[in-house]
């Protein structure tokens, strides 16, 4: 029997990195591994690593998504609650069109594991101020409990949230064969400027804000560990100058569905894209369990 994938939503958090002598707020950390600046390591994405005991790519470095809720298609069928979103060249066929759940589900797991919360109030992108932190965690709290709702926030809160804040830029299905599968919609974004990302110890044990070349290098020296979707996302992110690219890319280019082969040899499962059957992922032993 195939497993029917589960629509999911994730979000990549973007934002530019700061070279050697430019000067930057809040420094980051620059590696024997920058070596020119070029593509790949003047942007940031925050990846976050889900906890060992997560029964869903435990202990790997992942962008911050989750599952689309009942609660996330009310929210976007609710008048006021999300900001209009306009079709596109990434999305001409409205895939992600207000009213299945998609573009909500990526605002609250974004808000869930990194603690961003992307919304208007009063017209204006969201500011929290170190005074309201405390107040936000409360919902962030909630949602994490599987007890808050985004439409029962944005009321209380006087806020819409920003659906059309967020660039369409990739589209994913789990393999057939897998035993569990999710049909997941990646966007990216950036995080308002007085709002700090932070893992959320939840459901996730670390958060990290790193170039796209350093963690596919990482990974290559088998520190950084990733999944098929998220070696292949951060390869096409690597190839952007800055973020202002990136997301200019996500508003003029056509977002392909991509849905990998499960391959079995040797007592080994892989899976690859047909379009490029190079490059193939060993999928570890307790992915392919139910």
């Amino acid at each position: 029997m195939i497993v029917q994938p589960r629509l999911a939503s994730a979000v990549m958090l973007l934002r530019d990195r700061a070279l050697p002598g430019q000067g930057q707020a809040q420094p980051v950390p620059y590696t024997e591994h920058d070596t020119d600046g070029g593509p790949g390591q003047r942007i940031e994405v925050f990846m976050v690593r889900r906890v060992i005991s997560s029964d869903f790519m435990p202990d790997v470095y992942v962008f911050p998504g989750g599952s689309v809720s009942r609660d996330d298609a009310t929210a976007e069928l609710s008048e006021g609650v999300c900001a209009p979103v306009a079709l596109t060249s990434s999305d001409p066929e409205g895939r992600t069109a207000l009213g299945k759940g998609i573009r909500a589900a990526a605002m609250r797991e974004l808000f869930e594991e990194a603690g961003v919360l992307l919304a208007y109030r009063e017209g204006a992108i969201l500011s929290i101020s170190e005074e309201q932190v405390q107040h936000f965690e409360a919902y962030r709290q909630g949602f994490q409990e599987r007890k808050g709702s985004l439409v029962e926030m944005a009321h209380a809160e006087n806020l819409m949230l920003a659906a059309d804040h967020l660039g369409y830029f990739a589209h994913w299905i789990t393999p057939e064969g897998m035993p569990k599968r999710f049909d997941t919609h990646f966007f990216i974004t950036t995080a308002p400027a007085s709002q700090q990302a932070e893992y959320d110890r939840v459901e996730t044990s670390e958060g990290i804000w790193i170039a796209p070349s350093e963690a596919l290098a990482r990974f290559e020296r088998n520190e950084f560990p990733l999944v098929f979707a998220t070696i292949y996302q951060l390869r096409e992110l690597a190839a952007f100058g800055s973020v202002q690219e990136a997301l200019e890319h996500c508003a003029t280019s056509h977002v392909p569905t991509r849905v990998p082969v499960l391959t079995q040899e040797d007592g080994k499962v892989r899976v690859f894209l047909e379009e490029d059957a190079g490059n193939t992922w060993e999928v570890p032993e307790h992915m392919t369990k139910s």
